[in-house]
């Protein structure tokens, strides 16, 4: 009975063998086999790799999220010892068979066959050339596990045809490149350096066996694949000097943990996260990569610094004002930070200070102004949609009559309020977006006057690009983050003679000694322009600067929101901005921008002298030798008065509880010692502060001299209080 068994078994072969024979050209492939160059061109890598502009990997990105393989590598870059243990383990006649091994092929079937009789298990056959063949073809590979005997028999129809084309060098070389070895590790680079941290041409013999006994199971246990490679270890002729106990430690060591040794290069992670996109990329990015090192290097080194003031996030970015390529762009302080995912170059945070060049270039260039006119800085209250809107400066102080030279550079902020009252909020809202602040969606009712002192919430590397606006003569360009990449058109923002005078006042050491003295971080040793900027509550410090060659700009905070501990634009971003612009121009300085035609210069005093005479910049045509403030008791008049409460358009509420003859507005005026008050056409007293017994309606409220010239204005409203 048993021999009529295995003739049977013999018949029933024979039979299908003939069978798939003549049905042989029914049953190909789908497709062709591709050549050894196309499968290694259509070869793509998980990872993306960003590169600096010398070709230095700067950050390596993982794409392709459902698999990970690294380079492709070649045949010569594996260790012997793998390609002797693959070869026991898979293919022992590889070098002696065209593709198919009809000797394992025939004891394959038997057991095959046997399994569908007694339920023996069945034994593959499948040479490494087959296998191939199913990495190139999908539709060749098995379903649930199992494969069909005809797609079996397409399969050894494709493997004659690649080892008709393909060397067995290149076949071998796109196997170890293609096959799965432990979960997502596909091909031999990955798997080598996730479990064993090594390029595969350093794999040793027990690390290699561990690998090759992996093709059969790659899901297998750990106790499992050590003792398929023990098997193997049998089988060897010359098993050599690997004993088993040392296969089961090593399984136990590196199976368990995962892809633990692959290390992705991240000095510019951000970067990589906004630009790699495409799985298999190398793209040449504008960084440079010294730079990068040295900017994370000084942020780092300047938060630790900052550790008991509660700073823990920050962001840098630098440009070269030429060719707008981003030279460095630090996203976050990594290991300091909560959230290092952030990129803080490219989030939404309050601009602070920042926004005043701009500013002041409108009204410059609009004639409103000039680097000459005086200001006043003084407690003023302006009526918004939200309620009364009172600015302060940062030090709570007021340094009354200044130029504007002094204003912009000492970070002033009433006279910034009053600046942006001339050229109006609507106007500055567009010049805002004009240079590339797209994050400014509302109109200027929205901002409102906040929006001098920079209540938006804008980003670091857009910000960056508009102050080197600035440093390339008021023409706005868009960045470049790769070296292929080509801007969009530029355009003018501003004139250069605008942006020539707000240059000069940005770089000028002495307007700014009033608020930060001389000796401070913003004092570079070469020519520079610079402001800074902290926002409500300390929750965002900037700052921004450019040289002749190079804009560079720094925020640090937290993430979170929370505020810093007594940080200010000098002791919290400054310095690493002024450790960046040393690196930068450590062989070579920076001069002045060249004084553009229509830009005058003209010695300026101020009467009486609350500045120092000067050599002043102006436009063609606004030049003032002499900038004469009035005095009060000159002929009477009274030029600087002017009411600060109620303000324009003010409402009163009065408390219906409280009898209204027993309630009293006081209304003050600034300088106004000698003038008069008047309401709705009545004199109701004189002086800088007078009480008023309010009446319910809208009143009128003026301000007069002596000869009863009006100084100043507002209308309000009074609600609640009898007539």
């Amino acid at each position: 009975m048993h021999l009529l068994k295995k003739v049977r078994l013999f018949l029933l072969l024979a039979a299908i063998a003939s069978l798939l024979l003549a049905a042989g050209t029914l049953l190909a492939p789908d497709r062709p086999a591709p050549s050894f160059a196309e499968t290694k061109s259509n070869y793509h890598p998980s990872e993306s790799w960003l590169l600096d502009r010398n070709g230095e990997v700067v950050a390596v990105k993982r794409v392709d999220d459902k698999t990970r393989r690294l380079d492709w590598v070649g045949l010569d870059e594996v260790s012997p010892a793998m390609q002797e243990w693959l070869l026991l383990s898979e293919d022992k006649r590889f070098y002696r068979h065209g593709g198919t091994d009809w000797l394992a092929l025939a004891s394959g079937g038997v057991t095959y066959l046997r399994h569908f009789i007694d339920g023996s298990r069945p034994r593959g056959a499948s040479t490494l050339t087959m296998q191939l063949a199913g990495f190139l073809d999908p539709s060749l590979a098995p379903s649930n596990s199992k494969r069909t005997l005809a797609q079996k028999w397409r399969q050894i129809v494709a493997a004659r045809a690649i080892e008709k084309r393909w060397s067995k060098q290149q076949i071998l070389e796109a196997y170890l490149n293609l096959a799965s070895f432990r979960g997502e590790l596909n091909g031999i680079h990955a798997a080598s350096f996730a479990l064993f941290g090594v390029y595969p041409s350093a794999l040793n013999r027990p690390q290699a066996l561990l690998l090759a006994a992996l093709l059969k199971g790659p899901t297998a246990t750990p106790e499992r694949a050590a003792n398929r490679a023990c098997a193997l270890i049998k089988a060897a002729l010359q098993p050599g000097d690997t004993t088993c106990d040392e296969l089961h430690a090593l399984a136990r060591l590196t199976l368990e943990t995962g892809n633990r040794h692959i290390v992705q290069e991240n000095t510019a992670p951000h970067l990589a996260q906004r630009l790699l996109l495409q799985p298999g990329v190398r793209l040449a990015s504008t960084l440079d990569a010294n730079l990068q090192r040295h900017a994370m290097r000084a942020l780092h080194e300047h938060l630790m610094a900052l550790g008991e003031r509660h700073v823990k996030d920050g962001a840098v970015v630098v440009i070269d004002n030429r060719s707008g390529g981003v030279l460095a762009y630090v996203g976050s302080s990594g290991e300091l930070s909560d959230a290092p995912n952030v990129d803080g170059a490219a989030a939404l945070r309050q601009a602070g200070s920042t926004l005043k060049p701009f500013l002041y270039g409108m009204a410059l260039q609009g004639r409103q102004l000039t680097a000459a006119s005086v200001l006043d800085d003084s407690p003023i209250q302006l009526n918004t949609p939200m309620g009364l809107y009172i600015p302060q400066n940062y030090d709570r102080d007021f340094k009354g009559a200044v130029s504007v030279r002094t204003a912009l550079a000492s970070s002033l902020n009433v006279p910034a309020v009053r600046a942006l009252g001339l050229v109006g909020v609507d106007n500055f809202v567009r010049t805002l977006r004009a240079y590339g602040l797209d994050s400014l969606t509302g109109d200027g009712e929205h901002y409102g006057f906040s929006l001098a002192l920079g209540g938006v919430d804008v980003r670091l590397i857009e910000l960056t690009n508009a102050y080197r606006a600035l440093a390339n003569r008021g023409v706005w360009r868009p960045l470049r983050f790769t070296a292929a990449e080509r801007g969009a058109k530029p355009r003018r923002i501003i004139s250069p003679q605008a942006a020539y005078i707000v240059a000069s006042i940005l770089s000028d050491k002495t307007a700014r000694a009033m608020t930060f003295g001389l000796e401070n971080p913003l004092a570079t040793r070469v020519w520079t322009a610079v402001k800074t900027g902290t926002s409500k509550d300390m929750r965002d410090n900037w700052c921004i600067g450019f040289s002749s060659r190079y804009t560079v700009g720094v925020w640090v905070g937290n993430f979170n929101g929370e505020p810093m501990h007594d940080v200010s634009g000098v002791s919290g971003a400054a310095p690493v901005w002024r450790e960046l612009m040393d690196y930068l121009h450590a062989r070579d300085g920076s001069v002045p921008p060249a004084k553009p035609d229509g830009v005058t210069a003209l010695q300026t005093r101020f009467t009486p002298a609350i500045e120092s005479p000067r050599t002043e910049w102006f436009l063609a045509g606004t030049e003032t030798a002499e900038i004469r403030l009035v005095a009060a008791n000159d002929a009477g008049r009274l030029p600087q008065a002017r009411i600060l409460y109620p303000t324009g358009g003010t409402v009163i509420a009065m408390d219906p509880d409280i009898p209204a003859g027993h309630q009293r507005v006081q209304l003050s005026a600034k300088d106004a010692e000698q003038a008069e008050w008047m309401m709705d056409g009545n004199r109701i007293g004189e002086g800088a502060d007078i009480g008023w017994t309010p009446t319910g309606g809208r009143h009128r409220l003026v301000l007069t001299d002596a000869e009863g010239k009006e100084l100043d204005a507002v209308s309000f409203e009074v609600r609640g209080a009898l007539p």
